[in-house]
Formats: structure tokens, C-alpha cells, sequence
């Protein structure tokens, strides 16, 4: 077909998306706090591995919060009308 109306390829090649370099940080210290969570459930320390799901839960809270940020600051603020 001969369309000139850009496909979806052309829409991701084009953008330009802000990286903030802490959410893979954030994304490998959420995993390693669950792996040593699940760790403790399963010896038997659910103290412990409750501490670290809490923990977990601010991490990946945290995690969340940089992308959100990231993206407004950019300027790929969904909710903003154009």
C-alpha cells in the first residue's frame, strides 16, 4: 500500500524517551529484596520476610515514582492536554 501515514515502527523510532538511570537500580533492588523475602517465608523466618516485603512494597514504590516523574518532567505527561 502506498499510505503515507507513518506506521507504529516510525512512531517508536521517532520518539525520544528520557531515561532516568535509577529505575533499572530500583528495578534490580525490588527483585533482590523479594528473592531474600521469599527466601525467609521459606526457612521459616516470617519475621524477617515480613520486614522485607514491607520493604519491598517502598522500593518498588519508590521505582514507580522515578518513572512517573521521569516521564512528566519530559514532557510524555498523558493526562496533559495538547
Amino acid at each position: 500500500m502506498g499510505s503515507s501515514e507513518p506506521g507504529f515502527e516510525d512512531f517508536l523510532h521517532d520518539k525520544k524517551r528520557a531515561r532516568n538511570p535509577f529505575v533499572p537500580v530500583g528495578a534490580i533492588i525490588t527483585a533482590g529484596v523479594l528473592t531474600a523475602g521469599l527466601i525467609s517465608f521459606r526457612r521459616g523466618n516470617s519475621q524477617l520476610g515480613q520486614k522485607l516485603m514491607r520493604a519491598r512494597v517502598v522500593v518498588q514504590g519508590a521505582t514507580v515514582a522515578l518513572m512517573v516523574g521521569t516521564a512528566y518532567y519530559s514532557g510524555d505527561n498523558p493526562w496533559q492536554k495538547k
